[in-house]
């Protein structure tokens, strides 16, 4: 068979740094597990436009790998003309680089390394809240620059401890987010997610449900969002739902960045409707150079918390991610059942209920 890696270009720190798993340099530690079985395997970071590799390779493609960092963008067109192409993995989670839809009518497989970079994101989460509430970036900033002026920070600076903080989605990032805010004593935690928790597990959370997403803003000093990208969740955050957040309240999205609308986020930044944004993903990925999540600054300076989508590629995460990808392999190539939990879409049907209400 014929295996496509789509990944990112580690260059230098990939030579240095072999647990650099997921760039086209130590290509996901698969090569000689995948040669030894007699198969074909491409690794490449080229993915973007109709000379690129990835749309090259994909028309004779049998197994597609993918990561969220530098995903190849496997559409409706694309699929159609990949005839051999039977299942696509996601070194990682999140398959919403796949138009999921299609794979169900092309009874294409879709299968992730599900809980790989939980632990990872949700670590991500806290650092970025901490980042944006403790007016970090600036500060560090001006002892770069050789500046000193403690009033220039402190007036934009605050405790996470008695602040209502509310997750959009509690699945397996959303409640370990959750569970790691507990010891900074806020002031209610609250969720939002259309699967409701368990009543133990909210009351080991110490966490309330809110039904309505206007509602859970309205209340909150500090937002997240833990939720997949789907039909529901795309536009999510747009500048009519910034109109129900708290003024000046602080919002983090390690999810995915198309839930949000890039100019509308930007907007209410620069107006202070917003004190801050932060996260690692971006609606196009790598952000182009003039993204306005790069330049965009609150009245104060501050309030940007942006980075490079690396919240779930720690050294750690890759390690999880390479190896659930060849058991993945394995499974498929002996036959075997996959792990449910790492079924998004089996033969012409949708398995997880964690891309939409269906």
């Amino acid at each position: 068979m014929k295996v496509l890696a789509v990944l990112y270009n580690g260059f230098k720190a990939a030579k240095a740094e072999p647990r650099l798993l997921g760039t086209v340099e130590n290509e996901l530690g698969l090569r000689s597990f995948l040669e030894s079985r007699g198969h074909e395997y491409i690794v490449t970071s080229s993915k973007d436009g109709p000379n690129s590799d990835f749309q090259k390779h994909i028309a004779d493609a049998d197994i597609l790998i993918t990561t969220p960092f530098h995903p190849g963008y496997l559409t409706r067109d694309l699929m159609n003309k990949a005839k051999n192409l039977k299942v696509c993995v996601t070194a990682g989670v999140g398959s919403d680089h796949i138009d999921l839809n299609a794979a169900v009518d092309n009874k294409l497989q879709v299968l992730e390394v599900t809980g790989s970079n939980v632990v990872s994101v949700a670590e991500q989460v806290l650092m970025s809240m901490l980042v944006l509430v403790r007016n970090f970036v600036p500060a560090n900033e001006m002892v770069r620059r050789g500046d000193w002026n403690v009033a220039d920070i402190a007036q934009n600076a605050f405790d996470l401890e008695g602040k209502t903080i509310g997750t959009i989605g509690a699945g397996r990032i959303g409640q370990r987010v959750l569970s790691r805010l507990q010891p900074f004593n806020p002031k209610e935690l609250l969720y939002y997610d259309y699967n409701a928790l368990a009543p133990e597990t909210e009351k080991a959370l110490t966490a309330r449900r809110v039904d309505d997403v206007k509602d859970l803003v309205s209340q909150c000093d500090v937002v997240t969002i833990n939720a997949p990208l789907h039909e529901g969740t795309r536009g999510l955050i747009n500048k009519d739902m910034l109109k129900h957040f708290k003024p000046g309240s602080w919002l983090v999205n390690t999810a995915r960045g198309a839930i949000c609308e890039a100019e509308d986020v930007a907007a209410a930044v620069r107006s202070g409707q917003l004190r801050g944004y932060a996260g690692d993903v971006w609606n196009v990925q790598p952000a182009p150079k003039d993204h306005p999540w790069r330049s965009m600054v609150n009245p104060l300076g501050g309030g940007n918390g942006m980075t490079p989508h690396y919240s779930g590629t720690t050294l750690d995460a890759q390690i999880r991610y390479a190896e659930g990808t060849k058991e993945i392999l394995e499974n498929y190539f002996d036959g075997k059942p996959q792990e449910p939990a790492n079924v998004i879409v089996g033969v012409g049907k949708y398995e997880s209920s964690s891309y939409g209400q269906r």
